[in-house]
């Protein structure tokens, strides 16, 4: 069974994601959406556990959820959460040919 998150936390994570991040959520969602006709044109991230990250994503305005897996196997602390969604979007950038900037 996956770690569960306090809520504070998720919500917390959710909270700078969906509020600074929301390039970095839909490169995550074009990486690792199954390929389809219509491109993603908007991702959300809706949720998490230690198994990995959940994301809203919209194609051709249908909203379906993709889960996707923590690059370094399964987590159950805080600070991995944000290594693992860093390793997220270092793995997007990879995959789709894209420069990723900088980590602070």
């Amino acid at each position: 069974m996956p770690h569960a998150f306090d809520s504070d936390v998720i919500t917390a994570v959710l909270r700078h994601m969906n509020g600074d991040h929301t390039d970095d959520n839909l490169l995550i969602a074009r990486a690792f959406a199954e390929p389809a006709e219509s491109p993603v044109t908007d991702a959300v991230m809706t949720g998490f556990d230690g198994d990995g990250g959940v994301w809203d994503i919209t194609r051709d305005d249908q909203v379906s959820e993709l889960r996707v897996p923590w690059p370094g196997g399964p987590i159950d602390d805080r600070p991995a959460v944000r290594r693992e969604v860093v390793a997220l979007y270092d793995a997007a950038c990879a995959r789709l040919g894209v420069e990723p900037r900088p980590h602070a």
